[in-house]
């Protein structure tokens, strides 16, 4: 759900945006009703989408504490400090902690590392990411209402240190990677594990069926699961929440069940007294089994990860009115079984615990249960996936929507098939819930205490609540989050290695791309050309400038780049119009269509030299735009119009922000198009388009087979093509009309660019090879040129990543030494 005006989601904070001051609820019990009608409804919704993981949990809890070494001292007193170990966790943690607390530490809506990294570097200086511009905290989303600054002398020197010392600010990012990759790892651990346990209950029924035969069905169900993914989930979405709902149902049914006809008593057990002399009784191995204890909050961050989606009030309500009190009967009647059947086989103590009546149904759905959290968790990584290649952290994947209707709904192929093989590979290594349930824990663990560390910074820097609430925080959970992180790493050698190999693994490729596309954008910035040379050179630019558009990718969002001056030395010729464009990322999770565009001049009017830069939210999709050609012909239209009114007026625009070349201002593509005296007419369907046009001329008006197969792969290639539709054909001219009321510079240079427009349009960007300079140490030059360079052939190119019709694109080859 996008956080911005255009579309906003309804919550207390906003409501009163969506109802008049006369018709506010406080006076209008109906809207009150509607209200809450939408809360009910994004709540039950949210049951299927965040909640499939935490709520598999009781699979495997009891299962993974009691198969250590605190199996010895399995009686009922021991039995019930378990379970008020269980509760005080889910009460501390996914309550008080996600519930209360970290869901209001929402980014316009979003929730995430990403989310709190976000806030952390709007408010203070410490992001690493280049191309920022003053022109960006001009955004609506950029600051947060409610958040005023009132900085002390100690928060000052605090941010001074950290913006001053770039090495805090990497400290901060590895962070914030290590945390994203821990959740990738979460998209392998978790579809193994859930899948797994819930098949393992075929063997309380079926004692011929071995671990082998579990391990081959959970693989064929693996398999199945990922192998769909490109259908996207929106076809069987509407199934996620009633699975969902029957599941926590039958938990809380049948842990109301076991309480009643097993051991009522264990009610005691909600005293935290149980817990302290469990660790009193225990000692060390209490300690340990609280690796398995800690697998009850495995999927409490989807909470706060899956924010965007839905609102922090839907979220609260499911989990205060359904989740959280069935999970605490169905742990609290396990607990109550396993009291007075001290012999039961511990590894299917969850479904020994099922009536047998109950016993198949709970199995089917308990399946449907694992495979609907493994789908949202596996939804998960590719979103985080998208997040990072948005702040050019992560290698160029690609990424298609799976729904035109839900925008979280995305697919990306290459990580599919990876996560694919690496969980076959986890499943078929370990054969074990065991090994993989401390896998789990440690990648759930490490998740945590990433959001405690970051949530702490937020309630300095952003919320401004002071040193002492901060520390407070940290104290409360940063304490008890850190002895499961203990608990968990001592069974590193049992399986715990893998999420910290994987995670390693993840946060190497994200820092060496990071690293490799920064010293890129700082080579551009050190050898931009000079303006002075372009002027020096007059109009022509020193070649023939030939009609037409050349539309010239860069990332540089100010300044002109060497790419251009090494183009304009090999070639004798140029375009008539020339729109240097950078697409970049700013740190908000959207970016509304009306703020999306900065157009500015480059030169003096006869140059006809512009800039566009496209910016986006980390979780805007890249290259959406089906019609960019003639969308950014109307905003360049527009801005040549806003420049001459604001000369005629003697005034700065709306949205201006100064450059080096000129003022750039913030364009939004104009409703009337007569009023810059043009005019916006559309061809019919079965005229042929420009390209075609203009070969068929010069061949005498005989449409070859040659042309016809152009025009084809034209159109396929156009990005209007990925979105399912052909390219809408569209023809631009000047109103006759206009002459009565537009300068006559200004309708000239309009001609222009309509003429270049008609010409046709070339995508130019520069092939870049990026090498270590000699000098650099060994580490650089293995970075650069051995890992960079491998990531980078390896990757989508960027003309294919911003959907650039390659029957267009001109490259230029430029060799980068950093």
């Amino acid at each position: 759900m996008h956080s911005m005006d255009c579309e906003r989601g309804i919550s207390p904070e906003n409501i009163a945006d969506l109802y008049p001051a006369d018709d506010y609820p406080h006076g209008n019990p109906r809207h009150w009703r509607s209200y809450y009608k939408h809360v009910l409804l994004l709540a039950y919704q949210s049951c299927g989408v965040v909640y499939g993981d935490l709520s598999t949990s009781p699979l495997y809890v009891y299962k993974s504490t009691f198969a250590g070494p605190v199996r010895r001292f399995e009686d009922e007193e021991t039995i019930f400090g378990v379970f008020s170990l269980v509760f005080w966790t889910i009460t501390l943690i996914p309550l008080l902690k996600y519930v209360f607390i970290v869901l209001s530490a929402d980014d316009n809506g979003e929730g995430g590392t990403f989310a709190l990294y976000s806030l952390l570097v709007r408010h203070a200086k410490f992001s690493l990411m280049p191309n920022q511009q003053a022109a960006d905290e001009e955004l609506s989303a950029y600051h947060k209402p409610g958040y005023a600054a009132q900085d002390t002398a100690m928060l000052r020197a605090l941010r001074r240190f950290l913006e001053n010392h770039s090495k805090s600010r990497t400290c901060l990012l590895l962070t914030v990677l290590f945390g994203a990759s821990l959740v990738i790892g979460d998209g392998v651990l978790t579809p193994a594990m859930s899948v797994m346990s819930s098949f393992s209950g075929l063997q309380v029924h079926s004692h011929a069926l071995t671990n082998g035969e579990v391990v081959i069905l959970s693989c064929i169900v693996l398999v199945c699961l990922f192998t769909l993914q490109h259908w996207g989930t929106h076809r069987v979405s509407f199934l996620f929440a009633p699975v969902i709902v029957t599941w926590l149902l039958l938990l809380g049914g049948t842990g109301v069940y076991n309480i009643i006809v097993w051991n009522p008593r264990v009610f005691y057990a909600l005293s935290p007294t149980y817990l302290i002399r469990f660790f009193m009784r225990t000692g060390k191995e209490g300690w340990i089994a609280l690796g398995g204890v800690l697998l009850s909050m495995t999927g409490t961050e989807a909470m706060f990860a899956d924010l965007g989606h839905f609102t922090a009030t839907s979220i609260r309500v499911a989990f205060v009115g359904l989740i959280y009190p069935c999970l605490v009967l169905q742990y609290m009647g396990q607990a109550a079984f396993l009291s007075k059947t001290p012999e039961c086989d511990i590894h299917f103590i969850f479904f020994k615990s099922i009536p047998v009546r109950l016993f198949w149904p709970v199995l089917v759905v308990a399946t449907l249960a694992s495979i609907v959290g493994s789908q949202a968790v596996i939804t998960a990584t590719f979103s985080i996936v998208r997040q990072c290649m948005a702040l050019g952290c992560f290698p160029r994947v690609k990424i298609v929507h799976t729904s035109s209707l839900i925008p979280g709904q995305i697919y990306s192929p290459e990580i599919n098939w990876l996560l694919m093989l690496v969980c076959l590979s986890v499943t078929v290594g370990f054969r074990d819930t065991m090994l993989i349930g401390n896998a789990y824990g440690m990648a759930c663990s490490g998740v945590m205490v990433v959001t405690t560390l970051l949530m702490t910074l937020v309630i300095i820097f952003v919320w401004q609540l002071g040193f002492i609430m901060a520390t407070l925080f940290l104290l409360a959970f940063g304490v008890v989050e850190g002895v499961y992180l203990s608990a968990a790493l001592m069974k590193v050698p049992q399986g715990g290695w893998l999420p910290l190999a994987l995670s390693l693994l993840f946060v190497a490729i994200m820092y060496t791309w990071h690293y490799g596309t920064r010293l890129k954008h700082s080579f551009d910035v050190q050898n931009k050309v000079s303006l002075r040379w372009i002027h020096a050179l007059g109009p022509s630019l020193g070649i023939v400038r030939v009609p037409g558009i050349g539309l010239i990718y860069s990332e540089l969002a100010s300044g002109v780049p060497a790419v251009f001056s090494h183009f304009v030395t090999n070639l004798p010729a140029f375009h008539q119009v020339l729109v240097f464009v950078c697409v970049k990322a700013v740190p908000i999770p959207h970016v509304c269509p009306e703020e999306r565009h900065l157009v500015g001049r480059i030169g003096p009017r006869d140059f006809h030299m512009f800039r566009c830069v496209v910016r986006y939210g980390y979780k805007d999709l890249l290259g959406e735009e089906s019609d960019f050609e003639n969308d950014l012909v109307l905003r360049i239209a527009e801005f040549v119009h806003m420049e001459a009114a604001e000369a005629a007026d003697n005034r700065p625009s709306d949205g201006a922000a100064s450059a080096v070349e000129g003022r750039m201002s913030v364009v939004r593509r104009p409703g009337d198009l007569a009023r810059t005296g043009r005019l916006l007419v559309q061809e019919p369907a079965d005229e042929e388009s420009l390209v075609v046009r203009a070969a068929t001329a010069a061949t005498d008006g005989d449409k070859s087979d040659t042309l016809e197969s152009l025009q084809a792969i034209y159109e396929a290639e156009s990005p209007g093509a990925a979105y399912g539709g052909r390219r809408q054909r569209v023809r631009f001219e000047l109103s006759d009309l206009a002459g009565e009321h537009v300068d006559p510079e200004v309708k000239a240079e309009l001609a222009a660019i309509v003429e270049a427009k008609h010409a046709g349009v070339a995508y130019i960007m520069g092939h870049s090879y990026i090498k270590a300079r000699k000098s650099s140490n060994v580490f650089k030059k293995f970075a650069i040129d051995i890992a960079y360079n491998f990531l980078r052939k390896n990757s989508r190119g960027p003309a294919v990543a911003l959907n650039i019709p390659h029957i267009s694109l001109i490259e230029v080859g430029m060799i980068y030494y950093v």
